[in-house]
C-alpha cells in the first residue's frame, strides 16, 4: 500500500505551480490596459481548458490508481489461493492415511467383537430373532456379518444342536449318494433309470438338509436374510418328500406305471403348491408354527392313496414284506412325531430354560427327520434289491 500511495503521490499535479505560472506570465509593453485585457483574455480562455486537462489527468490517475489497488489486492488473493492449493495437496495423503488407519481400527474392532460375543436371553432379542419363548437363555445376539455367523457354528448356543443335526447328516447322504450313484450298473436291472430314480431321493434329501443347516447358522444375520433362508429352508422340506416319493412308487408300481406316472404328478403338483405358499411372508412367522408342520404332514400323507392302491393289490402280508410297508411306516411315523414335537414346542414347554441348549423340539425334529430319511433309503434299497432278483419281468396278478 506504501508503493501505490508514493505512486499516486508523483502522479498528482499542483495547482499553485500552474496558477503560479499563469500569473506571472511577462507583461506587453504597451501597457497595463492591454495587459489587464491580454490577461483577462487568457484567464477566460485559456486557464478553464488547462483546468479541465488537470482535472482530466487526476481522474485517469485516480482510475489507474483504483487499478493498481485492485491488482495489488488481487495478487495477495491468488498467492492464498495458489497456497491454499498447496497445502490441500499436501493434506491428502494425510488424508488418506487417517483413512486407511479408521479402516483398520474398525476391523479390528470386528474381529475383537467377533471373537467375544456372548449369548443373550429372549427377551432382549429384535422380534424378528423371536420364534421360542420357552428357549429362555443361550441365543445368539444378532450378526451382520456372514463370517460372524459361520464362525458361530463352533461356539454354544440354542441353534447349536440344529446346524450340527444337519450339517453332518448333509454330509452323510452326500457320501451315501455318491457311493450308491458309482454302484457298478449290473447291480441294477435298467442302471440309468435306476439311479436317475434314486438319486432323485437323494437330491431331495441333500438339498433339504443344506438348506436347513444353512439358514440356522445366518438366520441371525439380518432380518432379510433370515426371510430369504428360511423360505429356502422350508423349500427343502417340500424337495425331501417329493424326492422320497419317486423311488417308492418307482418300484411298488413297476409293472403298473400308468398309476404310478398319475401319483407322481400329483406329488409334484402338492409339492409345489407347498413351496408356494412357503415363500409367503406371513408362513415364517411363529403365530403360523401349527399351520407350517399342518402343511408338510399333509403333504407327506398325500401317499396315503398310493399305499392304500399298493396294499389292496398286493394284500398286506405281501406289501408289508416284500413291499417294504413296515419301513414306510416307521418312516412317516418318524416324520410325524417330529413335526409334532415341532408344532407343539415339547418338551420344552414343560421345562422352560431347561433345553436351552440340547435337546428341545427342534433339535429332536431334525434328529428325527435324519433318522426318518435313513429309513425310508433302507426301504426303498430293499426294493431296489428285490427287483433285481425278481428281473425285469412282471407278475400277472400284482403290480411289483
Amino acid at each position: 500500500m506504501a508503493f501505490v500511495l508514493r505512486h499516486r503521490t508523483a502522479h498528482i499535479p499542483e495547482p499553485a505551480d500552474s496558477e503560479e505560472e499563469t500569473t506571472t506570465a511577462p507583461m506587453s509593453p504597451r501597457g497595463k490596459g492591454e495587459t489587464s485585457g491580454s490577461t483577462n483574455h487568457l484567464t477566460a480562455a485559456e486557464c478553464p481548458s488547462s483546468q479541465n486537462g488537470s482535472l482530466l489527468d487526476s481522474e485517469e490517475q485516480k482510475r489507474k490508481g483504483e487499478l493498481d489497488d485492485r491488482g495489488a489486492e488481487e495478487e495477495p488473493e491468488e498467492e492464498e489461493r495458489a497456497s491454499g492449493d498447496e497445502g490441500f495437496m499436501g493434506m491428502t495423503p494425510l488424508l488418506q492415511e487417517a483413512h486407511h488407519a479408521m479402516e483398520k481400527v474398525e476391523e479390528f474392532v470386528h474381529k475383537v467383537w467377533e471373537g467375544r460375543w456372548r449369548v443373550i436371553p429372549h427377551d432382549v432379542l429384535p422380534d424378528w430373532l423371536k420364534d421360542n419363548d420357552y428357549l429362555v437363555h443361550g441365543h445368539r445376539p444378532p450378526m451382520p456379518s456372514f463370517r460372524a455367523c459361520f464362525k458361530s457354528i463352533f461356539r454354544i448356543h440354542t441353534e447349536t444342536g440344529n446346524i450340527w443335526t444337519h450339517l453332518l447328516g448333509c454330509l452323510f447322504f452326500l457320501c451315501l449318494g455318491l457311493m450308491y450313484m458309482f454302484r457298478p450298473n449290473m447291480s441294477f436291472v435298467a442302471p440309468i433309470q435306476e439311479k436317475v430314480v434314486i438319486g432323485m431321493f437323494f437330491l431331495g434329501a441333500i438339498l433339504c438338509l443344506s438348506f436347513s443347516w444353512l439358514f440356522h447358522t445366518v438366520y441371525c444375520h439380518s432380518e432379510g436374510v433370515s426371510k430369504v433362508f428360511s423360505k429356502l429352508d422350508y423349500s427343502g422340506i417340500a424337495f425331501l418328500i417329493m424326492g422320497s416319493f419317486v423311488p417308492w412308487l418307482y418300484y411298488s408300481f413297476w409293472c403298473s406305471p400308468q398309476p404310478c406316472v398319475i401319483y407322481l404328478l400329483v406329488i409334484l403338483v402338492l409339492g409345489l403348491a407347498a413351496i408356494f405358499v412357503s415363500q409367503c411372508d406371513f408362513f415364517a412367522t411363529p403365530q403360523y408354527r401349527g399351520v407350517r408342520a399342518g402343511v408338510f404332514v399333509g403333504l407327506g400323507l398325500s401317499g396315503v392313496v398310493p399305499t392304500l392302491h399298493f396294499v389292496i393289490s398286493e394284500g398286506l402280508i405281501k406289501a408289508t414284506t416284500i413291499g417294504q410297508m413296515g419301513w414306510l411306516f416307521l418312516m412317516a411315523t418318524l416324520y410325524i412325531t417330529g413335526a409334532c414335537l415341532y408344532a407343539a414346542r415339547i418338551p420344552e414347554r414343560f421345562f422352560p430354560g431347561k433345553c436351552d441348549i440340547w435337546f428341545h423340539s427342534h433339535q429332536l425334529f431334525h434328529i428325527l427327520v435324519v433318522a426318518g430319511a435313513f429309513v425310508h433309503f433302507h426301504g426303498v434299497s430293499n426294493l431296489q434289491e428285490f427287483r433285481y432278483t425278481m428281473g425285469a419281468g412282471c407278475t400277472e396278478d400284482g403290480n411289483l
